[in-house]
């Protein structure tokens, strides 16, 4: 399979037990070293890790014991071929960030959420990452008068520019949604994701990854919010899935849902050259049908689309696409570019 110089990767959560809110579990858990030969074999190229999937239960670790569990895993990533493309702190599940971590009206439970980010640091450079994605799941409100929103604001910025102070190179990615697990998020868009970014200490080191069914929720076109953030050079790494309208975070295979969507992402990253920037990665989740031994096919079958669809992209009739511009017949275009998609 062509890879036209993408890199691609996924998250070890991506090949899951198929749980959802409204049922148990239906598939058996499988283990990480299953999973990385899963990597290799679909012709992955780099591991996405929350700091926990990194380090389980690194909260009851010392400093020594979690810098040597970390390098015994960049090692294991080593001698599979594989490097870690970002480690994320997962501060969503502990009881003391259940109102939010950085922006907890608990001044404690803030301490923690930024301590918990240290070691989510410390973590990335003993695996050699040199980036930190912020998804900011609680960061929010579940009732608007429990927070004031300029405050939070502050304490954003606040956690973010004690992140930079902590390590001189290390790069941050927020990574922005509207909602859900809050009900209202300080961070819903990539413009503001930006827009902090530009406020901190370093708006060098801190840049934006874009998720498909984010941008969805947020009622915006993820080539869009793509496209807004290539602008800027701060297109650090995006999750690509699919979404089927405004509804709970679906993670749907890549194109699964809006094929057109999905090539509007493809042309934009290609035009702009992202295999150069960043590496592609899949959030994706297999549907809770799926048997065991076939619950890693929908990462497969996603990275395959993209690549399809980069291949339309770089095969499209720039010159009539360019004439239809000119004279403005977007009908044609129209026309044109679905056409194409039916390779026809």
């Amino acid at each position: 399979m062509e890879k036209y110089d993408y890199r691609f990767s996924f998250g070890p959560w991506n090949i899951s037990e198929g749980a959802d809110p409204f049922g148990p579990d239906v598939r058996p858990g499988m283990a990480f070293e299953r999973k990385l030969e899963l990597y290799k074999q679909m012709q992955f190229d780099a591991v996405q890790f929350h700091d926990d999937d990194a380090v389980p239960d690194l909260d009851q670790l010392s400093a020594a014991q979690i810098q040597h569990t970390a390098q015994q895993l960049a090692q294991t990533l080593k001698d599979n071929g594989l490097v870690a493309e970002f480690v994320a702190p997962r501060l969503w599940f502990d009881p003391r960030t259940i109102d939010g971590g950085y922006t907890s009206n608990n001044a404690d439970h803030r301490r923690y959420a930024i301590e918990r980010t240290f070691k989510c640091i410390d973590i990335a450079q003993a695996l050699g990452a040199d980036l930190i994605v912020l998804w900011l799941a609680r960061e929010g409100t579940y009732i608007r008068e429990s927070k004031d929103s300029v405050h939070s604001t502050e304490l954003l910025l606040e956690a973010v520019n004690q992140m930079l102070a902590y390590h001189p190179t290390m790069r941050f990615a927020i990574e922005p949604k509207p909602n859900e697990p809050a009900d209202h998020a300080y961070i819903p868009t990539i413009g503001h994701g930006l827009a902090l970014a530009s406020r901190t200490s370093d708006p060098r080191r801190v840049g934006v990854l874009v998720e498909t069914a984010h941008a969805v929720l947020a009622g915006l076109d993820p080539s869009d919010e793509m496209g807004f953030a290539l602008s800027f050079d701060k297109l650090w790494s995006v999750h690509l899935n699919d979404q089927n309208g405004l509804k709970y975070d679906q993670d749907k295979a890549f194109g699964s849902a809006n094929l057109r969507r999905a090539f509007d992402q493809a042309l934009i990253l290609d035009d702009h050259r992202f295999f150069e920037k960043g590496m592609v990665g899949l959030d994706v989740k297999a549907m809770r049908t799926q048997k065991t031994e076939v619950a890693h096919t929908h990462l497969q079958n996603s990275m395959a689309t993209f690549l399809r669809l980069i291949e339309r992209v770089r095969s499209l009739d720039r010159s009539r696409v360019a004439e239809l511009i000119a004279v403005r017949d977007y009908e044609e275009l129209d026309a044109l570019i679905l056409t194409h998609l039916l390779g026809q």
